[in-house]
């Protein structure tokens, strides 16, 4: 199964290590094999990692820095989502997502579209057709998700991080790009000076929509939008009717709109 399916796009590699096949930029090649070497997933290997940090999502990623002066990367497992998930798991047609992922995540920074870049991918045979995928992106600067970060700062804050938000809708939408699940722990939030950046996260979701088709920002707003709504019910996050009206304004308005 290593033998056939993706290539390295330039500025990486693609080799095996044992059944796995791996996509690697080229700085991180060492690091991922020597990693490989240690445990059976690369997924595995960041949870043994002495000090590596843990990010919650849909499932446990790990933020720590590849061996052999390699980057710092934040490793996850793919998972399925929605109402399949159950009987899909981690399992996927071959390739996978992941080679997706990396065209999309490249495609999207090289527009100005902040979302962190794909470090590496490996995967892993998992029956006839199928594998398991482990990917790695280049840690973001300190932060957190949109509910997280959300919760912890203090009001004043808060209408920045609104601003960010609608910026990186924004930047989205005028690419042309969808991102079918865009919802608020997709959104990641860090420090820029005295406001925030916000980046979004699992661009394998992403679809370019064809030249001259101007939906983007539409769609991408009311996912993110309802993933809020749900979030104040089943996360408690306190965020008000006028904050997401604020950020339906100035995601589909001017940069400096109210």
């Amino acid at each position: 199964m290593s033998d056939a399916g993706p290539s390295a796009p330039s500025g990486y590699s693609r080799f095996a290590v044992g059944e796995a096949t791996v996509v690697a930029r080229h700085d991180a090649v060492n690091g991922v094999g020597e990693a490989l070497k240690e445990t059976r997933t690369l997924h595995c290997w960041a949870a043994t990692v002495p000090g590596a940090k843990a990010f919650q999502g849909r499932a446990t990623a790990w933020g720590t820095t590849l061996p052999r002066g390699g980057p710092a990367v934040v490793v996850r497992h793919a998972r399925h989502g929605g109402l399949f998930a159950a009987f899909t798991g981690d399992r996927f047609l071959w390739p996978g997502r992941a080679p997706w992922e990396l065209e999309a995540s490249e495609r999207l920074r090289a527009a100005g579209v902040p979302t962190p870049a794909v470090v590496a991918y490996v995967l892993y045979p998992a029956g006839p057709g199928f594998c398991r995928c482990d990917v790695a992106t280049a840690r973001l600067p300190e932060g957190g998700d949109l509910p997280q970060v959300w919760s912890e700062v203090p009001d004043a804050d808060r209408d920045g991080i609104i601003t960010a938000v609608a910026s990186l809708v924004r930047a989205l939408g005028a690419v042309g790009a969808q991102h079918e699940d865009l919802n608020a722990k997709n959104v990641y939030l860090a420090r820029e000076g005295r406001g925030w950046r916000a980046f979004a996260l699992d661009v394998d979701r992403v679809r370019f929509l064809p030249s001259g088709d101007t939906r983007a920002t539409a769609l991408n707003l009311a996912r993110l939008l309802r993933s809020l709504r749900k979030s104040r019910e089943r996360l408690g996050l306190v965020i008000g009717d006028e904050h997401l009206a604020a950020l339906e304004r100035r995601s589909l308005g001017a940069p400096g709109a109210g």
